[in-house]
C-alpha cells in the first residue's frame, strides 16, 4: 500500500464545471465555456475498486452543478451504496430544470441511488443568478423523499459578519427554514477565482488565507477526480484508480 495514501478513507467527483449559476463568491471562475462531465460507469468502476481495498468512510458529488448529469451522479452513488460507504453527500444548487415533473424524478432517483446527505447551496450570491422558486421544489421533493436535505450557505467573512450578503443569506435561508430545511453550518469564502475579482474589498490583503480544502500531499486521506477523469498523477479513464494510487509519489 502507498505510503502516501494509507489513510484514504474519502473519494470525491467534480461531476463537471458546467454550472446554472454565476456566482460571484465561486472559487473556480466564471464557469463559462464548461460541457465536459465524468463518465459514471468508470467512475462508478473506482469506487468500487476504491472500496474493496480502503475503509471508505465517505463520497460526495459535486460541481459546478453536478445535476445537469443526474444519470452520472446516479452510478456513482448507487456504487457507494453497493459498496457500504456509510456518507454518501451531494452538494447541488438545486437548478437544474423549471419543469417539476423532472424536478420531482431526479429526487426520487437520487433518494433511490443511496444519497443520504444531500447539501443545497442556498445564499444571497446563488441566488443573484438562480430563481429560488425551482429550488424550493427541488427542496421539497427531495424531503418527500425521506433524504435529509439541509442549506449550505456561503458567508462572507463570517457567518456572524454584518454585511448586505450575509443579511440577504440570512433572508434566504429564512424561507427554507419555514418548510423544514435545516441550515448547515456552511462555509466561509475562500479568496480565489471570482471572490477576488468581486469581493476583494472583504479580503485583508495582509492576511494569509489557508485554503481548507487542501490535502498534505504526503498524507492523503481524501481524493478528488476532476470531469475529464484526472486524479492525483493519473486518470481513470485510462488506468485503473489503485494503479494510480500505487504510482503516486507524494508531492
Amino acid at each position: 500500500m502507498n505510503k502516501y495514501i494509507k489513510n484514504l478513507n474519502r473519494i470525491e467527483f467534480v461531476v463537471t464545471l458546467a454550472c446554472t449559476g454565476k456566482c460571484k463568491h465561486c472559487s473556480e471562475g466564471e464557469h463559462t465555456g464548461f460541457s465536459e462531465h465524468i463518465d459514471g460507469d468508470v467512475a462508478a468502476q473506482a469506487v468500487k475498486r476504491l472500496a474493496g481495498q480502503y475503509k471508505m468512510d465517505s463520497l460526495m458529488t459535486f460541481g459546478g452543478e453536478p445535476l445537469l448529469y443526474p444519470d452520472a451522479v446516479c452510478k456513482i452513488h448507487s456504487a457507494a451504496k453497493e459498496m457500504n460507504i456509510p456518507k454518501r453527500q451531494l452538494i447541488t444548487n438545486g437548478f437544474f430544470s423549471k419543469d417539476e415533473k423532472v424536478i420531482r424524478d431526479v429526487a426520487t432517483r437520487l433518494a433511490d441511488s443511496g444519497v443520504n446527505n444531500l447539501l443545497l447551496s442556498v445564499d444571497a450570491f446563488h441566488q443573484e443568478t438562480i430563481p429560488v422558486e425551482p429550488v424550493l421544489t427541488f427542496a421539497k421533493a427531495v424531503k418527500a423523499t425521506g433524504v435529509p436535505v439541509r442549506l449550505n450557505p456561503a458567508w462572507l467573512v463570517s457567518e456572524d459578519a454584518d454585511n448586505p450578503f450575509n443579511c440577504r443569506t440570512k433572508e434566504l435561508t429564512k424561507m427554507f427554514e419555514d418548510i423544514g430545511i435545516e441550515v448547515a453550518e456552511g462555509n466561509v469564502i475562500f479568496p480565489s477565482g471570482n471572490a477576488l475579482k468581486f469581493l476583494k474589498e472583504y479580503f485583508d490583503p495582509d492576511k494569509e488565507y489557508l485554503n481548507p480544502y487542501e490535502e498534505d500531499p504526503e498524507d492523503v486521506r481524501a481524493i478528488s477526480v476532476e470531469p475529464n477523469g484526472d486524479v492525483l498523477q493519473g486518470n481513470i479513464c485510462r488506468e485503473d484508480i489503485l494503479d494510480i494510487i500505487e504510482k503516486y509519489e507524494g508531492k
